[in-house]
């Protein structure tokens, strides 16, 4: 705040009140001195708190058209098992356990599993049945 006495007050080419530009401290005044250090946490700084782990694992489950169902898990770049027989009701059951949008998908895909399987199944007794007619015939 200036005052009517005050030399400064309508002179635009009067020096900064500032104490630390009078003393040479402003960092922009081309004499390389450093500005005096301030309380707290400079701008821009990382937080100090707490950051929480994560860790990552990938689960790949993967089957076959004859009903092979097979999973692997790596953590991070490491395998931690490969190739780990499983069955289709297991992984069905594992995906119910950890979301419903992922158990619907892989319901759809194993259920066109089994019936492809069940057709394959009556064709094979089918096949079964005319070899029984026909060793039959030779008694």
């Amino acid at each position: 705040m200036t005052t009517p006495d005050d030399p400064q007050a309508g002179d635009p080419t009067a020096a900064p009140t500032d104490p630390g530009a009078a003393a040479g401290n402003d960092p922009g005044d081309g004499t390389g001195a450093e500005a005096p250090r301030r309380r707290g946490r400079p701008k821009g700084s990382t937080s100090t708190a707490r950051r929480t782990r994560v860790i990552e694992l990938t689960l790949t489950v993967s089957g076959s058209a004859d009903g092979e169902w097979q999973a692997d898990l790596k953590r991070g770049a490491d395998w931690v098992a490969r190739a780990l027989p499983v069955t289709a009701t297991a992984v069905i059951r594992a995906a119910a356990e950890l979301h419903a949008d992922l158990a619907a998908p892989i319901e759809e895909v194993v259920s066109a599993a089994r019936v492809e399987r069940e057709a394959r199944v009556a064709a094979l007794e089918a096949e079964l049945e005319q070899a029984r007619k026909a060793l039959a015939e030779f008694a």
